[in-house]
C-alpha cells in the first residue's frame, strides 16, 4: 500500500528534522509533566497529612483521563487534522497548570492533575500521528525512536527537575514551569510543523472497526507496547525498593533508575534507525521483551547491587528496542485517514500496561518482592512469544 501524498515525508532531511523537533518536545512535555508531579507527591502527603489512598488517587487520575480520552482524541485527529488537536492539547495543558498557579490551593491538585491528563490525552495520539506522517514508511522507526527518546528524557528529568522546582518554590513554581513549557512547545508546533489536511478515509462499519482492532496485525504491536511499558513502569517503581532492601542509599537507588531510563532513551533511536536500514530484524521487538523479562527475572533471582545494575541495563535496553518497533508496526498497518484512531486505541494498551505492571508486582509482593518480579517476568516473556506469533510480524509489509 502506498502512502498518501499528504503523509509523504519531506525530501529534505533538515526540513524533516525541523518538523519532528516540536513533536519530540511534545513527548517530553507529557512525560516530564506526569513524572515531575507524580514523583513529588510524597511531599504533598507529608505536608498535608494526606492518606495513601489520596496519594494513589492523585497518581491514578492523570492516567485514568488518558485511558478514557485518548481514543476519542485520536478519532478527532483524523477528522480535523492532528496539528490543531496537538496545539489544543498543549494549550489545555498550559491552562490547567496556570489555573492551579492562579488558585494556589493545594486541595486543587487533583483537579489540576485530571485536567492535565485530559489535555495529554489530546496531544499524545496527535503527536504520534504527526510523527508517523513526518517519518513515512521508510523512516518510521527512526522517527518513533527519536520520539521515544524524548519521552525517555522526560521520564528521566521529571523526578529530579520536579523535586528541585518544588524545593525552590513549591508546587506553584512547578506548575508555572509546566505551563511555560507547554506554551513554548505549542508555539514551536505552529511555527515548524506544517498543517496536514485529513487524509481521505474509506467508510468503515462498526463491525469492520471491531475486526481491525481485534486482528493480530493490530494486537501484536499493542501487546509489545503494553508489555514494554509494564516492565518499564514496574522497574522504575520497584527497583528502588529492591535497592533499599540491599542496603543501598537513595543516591545509589536513584542512579539505578537513571541507568534504566537512560538505556531506554538511548536504545530507541538506535533501534529505529537500525530497523529503517534493515539491520535489525522485525522480530527484534520480541527479543527486546525477552531482554526486559530477563532483567526482571535477574532481579527476582539474584540479590545485590551488581544484579540490580545489570537488571536496569537489560530492562532499559529491552524496552528501548521493543517500543519504536511496536509504534512503527502500527503506523504501517493503519488504514489511510485512520492513523489517529489507530494510535489512540493503541495508547490505551500502553496505559493499561503502565498501570498493570506495578499492580501485578504489588499484588504478588506479599509472597515476596522476588515473586512479584518473577510473575511479571513470566507475563512479559509470554507477551514476547505471543507478539512474535507464527513468525509473521506486522512490520513485514
Amino acid at each position: 500500500m502506498k502512502s498518501s501524498p499528504r503523509h509523504r515525508p519531506p525530501g529534505d532531511d533538515a526540513a524533516r528534522r525541523r518538523n519532528l523537533l516540536p513533536l519530540y518536545a511534545a513527548g517530553f512535555v507529557t512525560a516530564f509533566g506526569a513524572h515531575s508531579v507524580a514523583a513529588n507527591l510524597g511531599g504533598y502527603a507529608t505536608g498535608h497529612h494526606a492518606s495513601l489512598v489520596e496519594v494513589g488517587a492523585l497518581l491514578a487520575v492523570y492516567d485514568g483521563a488518558e485511558v478514557v480520552l485518548k481514543p476519542a482524541f485520536g478519532v478527532l485527529s483524523d477528522r480535523i487534522g492532528a496539528r490543531p488537536v496537538l496545539v489544543g492539547g498543549l494549550v489545555g495543558f498550559a491552562a490547567a497548570s496556570a489555573a492551579f498557579v492562579a488558585v494556589g490551593e493545594p486541595d486543587m491538585l487533583g483537579v489540576a492533575r485530571l485536567l492535565q491528563g485530559a489535555a495529554a490525552a489530546a496531544f499524545s495520539p496527535a503527536a504520534g500521528t504527526l510523527v508517523a506522517g513526518a517519518g513515512g514508511r521508510q523512516r518510521g522507526g527512526r522517527s518513533f525512536g527519536g520520539y521515544g527518546a524524548a519521552k525517555g528524557l522526560g521520564y528521566l528529568a521529571g523526578p529530579l527537575g520536579g523535586g528541585l522546582l518544588v524545593a525552590a518554590g513549591g508546587y506553584r513554581l512547578l506548575f508555572t514551569v509546566l505551563a511555560g513549557l507547554a506554551v513554548a512547545v505549542a508555539a514551536l508546533v505552529l511555527r515548524l510543523v506544517p498543517p496536514l489536511s485529513p487524509a481521505p478515509r474509506a467508510r468503515e462499519t462498526l463491525a469492520g472497526l471491531v475486526r481491525r482492532l481485534s486482528s493480530p496485525a493490530f494486537l501484536r504491536p499493542v501487546l509489545v507496547l503494553a508489555a514494554a511499558t509494564a516492565a518499564l513502569s514496574a522497574g522504575v517503581g520497584f527497583l528502588p525498593v529492591s535497592g533499599a532492601r540491599a542496603h543501598l542509599g537513595p543516591i545509589a537507588t536513584g542512579a539505578i533508575v537513571s541507568v534504566l531510563a537512560a538505556c531506554a532513551a538511548l536504545a530507541q533511536p538506535w533501534a529505529g534507525r537500525a530497523l529503517d536500514a534493515g539491520r535489525l530484524p522485525v522480530t527484534a521487538a520480541a527479543w527486546g521483551l525477552l531482554a526486559a523479562a530477563g532483567g526482571l527475572g535477574l532481579t527476582a533471582l539474584v540479590p545485590g547491587p551488581l544484579a540490580l545494575a545489570v537488571s536496569a541495563v537489560l530492562l532499559g535496553t529491552g524496552v528501548g528496542v521493543a517500543t519504536p518497533l511496536g509504534f512503527a508496526a502500527l503506523a504501517r498497518i493503519a488504514p489511510p485517514g485512520r492513523m489517529g484512531q489507530t494510535m489512540g486505541a493503541a495508547e490505551v494498551g500502553r496505559e493499561l500496561g503502565d498501570a498493570g505492571g506495578p499492580l501485578l508486582v504489588g499484588v504478588l509482593s506479599p509472597v515476596g518482592l522476588a515473586a512479584g518480579f518473577a510473575g511479571l517476568a513470566l507475563v512479559v516473556a509470554a507477551a514476547a512469544g505471543a507478539a512474535r506469533g507464527s513468525g509473521k510480524y506486522p512490520l513485514r509489509v
